[in-house]
C-alpha cells in the first residue's frame, strides 16, 4: 500500500532478496523510535508554548518537570531534564542510525532516486525524500539543540530561554529546526499509519484522501502554534536583552526560574 518505502541502497546489496527477519526488525524499530519521538516532539512544543498563557505558567510547567514541588529546598532537580535530554538524544541517533539505511549511498543513486521521484510524481514519495532531507538537517541541528538543553538545564526560563534565542543569537538554529521537525515528523507519523495499516479498512482512496488532509492539518497546526511562540520569545528576548543573564523572578518570589 504504501510505495514510497523504496530504498535505493536495497538495488545494491545482494542479500536483499534473500529471506530475513533483520530488516523487518529493523523497520519496526525505526517505526516505534519515529513514533516516540514525534510524540515527544509535539508534546515538548505544546509545554513550550505555556509561555504564550504567561511566564509563570512557563515557570510552572517547569517546576512540575523538575519536581521543585518535591524538592526540600524548593530549587528542583534540574539533573532530571539533563537526563531526560540524553535519553532523547540516544533515541534520535538510534532512530537516525537505523533510518539512514534506506538513503541513498553515494551521489550516483542519488541522481537515481531524484529521477524516480520526477518521473512518477508520486506525492507519497515526494514526501518520503522531504522526510529525508529534513531528517538529515535535523541530525545535527537536533543534536546540537537537545545538547545545548542538556548542558544548560538550570539555565531554562521565560528569560533565559528568550536570551537564548535573541543575545545568544540561536534564532535561526530554531526557526530552521521548527520547520524541519514539523515537516519531518508529520510525514513520518502519516507514513506509518499508512505502513502499518492503522485504518486499512473499507475505502482506500477515501482513506487515504482523510488522512492526508488530517497529516496537512496536524502540521499546519503546530507550525502556526511554534511560529507564535517562536515569536513570544524573540519579544521577550529583544525587551530583556539590555539584562542578558538575569532570571524571571515570578510575583511568587520563587528562589529559582525553570524551563
Amino acid at each position: 500500500m504504501n510505495n514510497s518505502d523504496f530504498s535505493i541502497s536495497s538495488c545494491s546489496n545482494p542479500n536483499a532478496g534473500q529471506n530475513s527477519a533483520v530488516p523487518a526488525r529493523l523497520d519496526f524499530l525505526q517505526s516505534l523510535s519515529g513514533l516516540a519521538l514525534a510524540l515527544f516532539m509535539w508534546t515538548h512544543l505544546l509545554l513550550v508554548s505555556s509561555i504564550l498563557i504567561s511566564k509563570d505558567a512557563m515557570l510552572w510547567v517547569t517546576g512540575m518537570m523538575e519536581l521543585r514541588q518535591l524538592s526540600p529546598d524548593g530549587q528542583g532537580y534540574p539533573v532530571l531534564i539533563s537526563i531526560f535530554a540524553v535519553i532523547i538524544l540516544l533515541l534520535f541517533m538510534l532512530h537516525a542510525l537505523v533510518a539512514m539505511r534506506k538513503f541513498p549511498a553515494n551521489w550516483q543513486q542519488h541522481t537515481i532516486m531524484r529521477e524516480h521521484i520526477h518521473r512518477m510524481q508520486h506525492s507519497d514519495t515526494t514526501q518520503w525524500y522531504w522526510q529525508a532531507v529534513t531528517g538529515f538537517v535535523m541530525f545535527f541541528l537536533g543534536s546540537a539543540h537537545i545538547i545545548i538543553m542538556a548542558i544548560n538545564a538550570d539555565k531554562i526560563g521565560p528569560y533565559l530561554s528568550a536570551d537564548r534565542f535573541v543575545s545568544e543569537g540561536l534564532w535561526p538554529l530554531y526557526l530552521v529546526l521548527l520547520f524541519c521537525a514539523e515537516l519531518h515528523g508529520g510525514i513520518g507519523v502519516y507514513r506509518l499509519v499508512i505502513k502499518w495499516g492503522v485504518f486499512d479498512k473499507g475505502d482506500v482512496k477515501r482513506t487515504l484522501k482523510n488522512l492526508k488532509r488530517t497529516k496537512n492539518y496536524l502540521t499546519l497546526f503546530f507550525l502556526t502554534l511554534g511560529l507564535i511562540t517562536f515569536a513570544a520569545y524573540i519579544k521577550i528576548g529583544m525587551e530583556h536583552r539590555d539584562h542578558a543573564g538575569q532570571r524571571y523572578q515570578p510575583e511568587q518570589h520563587l528562589s529559582r526560574e525553570a524551563v
